[in-house]
């Protein structure tokens, strides 16, 4: 019998099989679902990366016309 992730002696892993079956219903709709939210989450990620840029520099006003430059 071919060994499985949960025979593994790497500590790793199995703290990877422990979240993983701590949530397994959002495992079981991720793989089941066509959609995801990663759009959002790039769009997220792009904000959070001019904040961290910006940081100290500028006011909202300014934050908020680098973050809408991309759409004009």
């Amino acid at each position: 019998m071919a060994p499985t992730a949960q025979d593994s002696k790497i500590h790793e892993i199995q703290q990877i099989i422990t979240y993983i079956r701590s949530d397994i219903e959002s495992v079981k709709h991720a793989l089941s679902y066509s959609w995801n939210n990663g759009i959002v989450e790039g769009q997220v990620n792009r904000l959070k990366v001019i904040k961290r840029q910006m940081y100290g520099r500028a006011k909202f006003d300014l934050l908020s016309k680098k973050v809408l430059y991309q759409f004009v």
